[in-house]
């Protein structure tokens, strides 16, 4: 199978090409590097069957030359956008949209199917439970940027059915649900990995608001292989597919687990939301997924507790970096209890 990877040098693109390597396709990364670096693809790069190219999908040119002659096409590039571009909403915007529509374009002339990665933030404000694929968006106003991101995302989703309706192109969309793991950074959103890292180093962990804000971990371990197999589906071909987590946990419980699993001796900061993010910030309260058209289909059942997760992050910081005494004072017991 050749496939590409748009966005293949971020966090889950990465892993995402890992895996398609070592299942025996050619993978090929286009990835502009503005998020994602060169060192999570080290794995990749000296496998024969691994190309690298550093480009935008705005550049159709480039991205109708990657594409062409390939059997397939995951689209990681704009993942999160909500998040990963607050202090630039234009070209969050560009990339989310004309970015998209260029993508779609190219697949369609190279008649490659198309896997649209898309995330949880989709739902905005909706804290009603678990949230099912048809469940209704709930925005703030699309002055503010962070709600122009996930405004952008849906558009991004409603493009891609659109050429699914109109064009008859093979596109399935996946929505994730906070997925971490090794080489997510703290800069992209990873609050387990900000927290775990403040605890190997004897920092007090940061907990904005009240710290009742509750997500669903998913480990991305679990995650990429449900994305590949939804692509695999031909009966996912033009829905949107949620992927996360199922075990409910508050960031303040996160903290109070992270702290006891690493044996650490931190304590607990409180953080107003205006003094960590500036004012008019808001939160989600619970973001949620209800899985069962994922299960039903593809059979997702996603294994890694929020513990492991914890652990394996941790683990993930200590391997990549010496994080001073306190780290060292830990490690010891991280890397017995982790997961392998």
């Amino acid at each position: 199978m050749r496939t590409v990877v748009i966005g293949g040098a971020g966090f889950i693109g990465s892993h995402l090409a890992e895996y398609l390597l070592d299942a025996g396709d050619d993978v090929t990364v286009l990835d502009d590097l503005s998020l994602g670096r060169l060192d999570n693809l080290a794995a990749c790069r000296a496998h024969r069957a691994f190309t690298f190219h550093e480009g935008s999908t705005l550049d159709a040119a480039e991205v109708g030359r990657v594409i062409s002659g390939k059997d397939r096409v995951f689209h990681l590039a704009t993942a999160g956008g909500a998040r990963r571009f607050p202090d630039r909403p234009l070209m969050g915007l560009r990339s989310t949209l004309h970015g998209t529509e260029t993508v779609l374009d190219a697949c369609l002339d190279a008649g490659a199917e198309l896997i649209v990665v898309s995330s949880g933030d989709i739902y905005g404000k909706n804290a009603s439970g678990r949230l099912s694929e048809d469940a209704d968006r709930i925005l703030g106003s699309p002055l503010t940027p962070r709600w122009a991101g996930v405004d952008a995302e849906a558009l991004e989703e409603a493009f891609a059915q659109a050429y699914w309706r109109e064009h008859g192109l093979k596109v399935s969309m996946v929505r994730l649900f906070d997925t971490v793991g090794p080489r997510r950074t703290s800069r992209s959103g990873g609050v387990v990995r900000t927290l775990v890292k403040q605890a190997l180093r004897g920092d007090a962990l940061t907990v904005h608001g009240d710290g009742r804000q509750t997500r669903c971990f998913s480990y991305v371990g679990d995650v990429v292989p449900a994305i590949v197999r939804v692509a695999e589906q031909p009966a996912a071909r033009g829905l949107a597919i949620n992927l996360g987590g199922t075990q409910d946990v508050s960031i303040i419980e996160l903290a109070e687990r992270t702290i006891r699993l690493l044996g650490s001796r931190s304590e607990i900061s409180f953080i107003p939301y205006d003094e960590a993010y500036g004012p008019g910030h808001e939160d989600v309260r619970r973001r949620s997924p209800d899985i069962a058209l994922a299960s039903r289909l593809i059979r997702f059942r996603p294994t890694t507790t929020i513990d492991t997760i914890i652990l394996k992050v941790a683990k993930d910081i200590l391997s990549s970096a010496s994080n001073g005494v306190h780290a060292e004072r830990v490690s010891h017991g991280v890397q017995a209890e982790a997961v392998h």
